[in-house]
């Protein structure tokens, strides 16, 4: 349980604008939202797709690597991974099972698909957004079990858009439309604490020392 005396604490090693930052984007985080990128091959692209989470309050991430495991690139998700919650998979199928566990519908982001238009899209449903390999798209078995596909309107020549293009657009669009809702979309207070303890220990330096000497007092 967290220790809210220790955690006000902490944050007096924090200059007011940092700690007044933490509140404020924290205050815009959602779990109605979340993201899956299955097996991306491009480093920088998965990056960017975390950038995009940060950007737009989603707090957590889903990252599949059944064929392609690989370090998040630091310079291109310019320190938004500390920001957002990562959540790894060695497989689909165990991914999708916790997110319908946690009762998200899977949405397979594709341009072939023949519905699901982006600005018809109900934000009201706690969602999913599954994006795929650059070259292949995603897996049978996310568009077998798709509760619903989601498609950006495209007026060009060209097919399709990168994937961290997409997920910024699609990203932008629903977090933009359910904010303009009723839903109570923002994190609960007890998990509001818990980032911000998180946040502190990611940004204080001697963490560990200061939390021994909190504790000998």
């Amino acid at each position: 349980m967290l220790d809210i005396k220790l955690l006000e604490h902490l944050e007096t090693y924090l200059t007011d604008n940092r700690l007044e930052r933490f509140k404020t984007v924290l205050s815009q985080r959602t779990k109605h939202f979340t993201v899956a990128v299955e097996d991306v091959y491009q480093l920088h692209n998965t990056s960017a797709v975390i950038r995009s989470c940060d950007v737009f309050g989603i707090q957590e991430i889903n990252i599949i690597e059944e064929q392609n495991t690989k370090r998040i690139d630091r310079e291109i998700a310019m320190g938004s991974q500390k920001w957002v919650d990562l959540n790894r998979y060695s497989n689909v199928q165990d991914c999708i099972a916790n997110l319908k566990q946690n009762n998200y519908q899977i949405v397979a982001t594709t341009p072939h698909a023949k519905n699901g238009d982006l600005h018809r899209f109900d934000v009201t449903k706690k969602s999913c957004f599954f994006f795929g390999r650059e070259t292949k798209g995603l897996s049978k078995e996310v568009l077998n079990q798709a509760d619903c596909f989601l498609k950006i309107p495209m007026v060009g020549f060209t097919e399709s858009l990168n994937i961290s293009v997409s997920a910024a657009i699609i990203l932008q669009h629903v977090t933009t439309k359910l904010k303009q809702t009723d839903l109570n979309w923002k994190l609960p207070e007890h998990e509001i604490l818990e980032k911000r303890f998180d946040w502190c220990k990611k940004t204080i330096k001697s963490f560990d020392e200061i939390v021994e000497r909190f504790y000998a007092q």
